[in-house]
């Protein structure tokens, strides 16, 4: 299996139109493919889940806008 490389900007892009596209039920979503993920032994998409729901948790609280360039502290 090949993998690929998301940055930080893919993550926020994939997380902003997950939002836009699911709404309030989005970090929902997100938190059950954690646990479905986490149960079928799956750790990597189970963390790949867990960035994005940390992600949609930015975006709800407003502590980013998706539209501004991202800056990493």
């Amino acid at each position: 299996m090949t993998t690929s490389q998301l940055t930080t900007g893919d993550m926020y892009r994939l997380a902003s139109d997950f939002a836009e596209e699911f709404g309030e039920d989005a970090s929902d979503y997100a938190w059950r493919a954690v646990m479905s993920f986490e149960a079928e032994g799956e750790a990597d998409r189970a963390h790949f889940w867990f960035l994005l729901l940390v992600m949609l948790g930015d975006i709800a609280a407003h502590r980013i806008d998706p539209g501004a360039a991202i800056t990493i502290h």
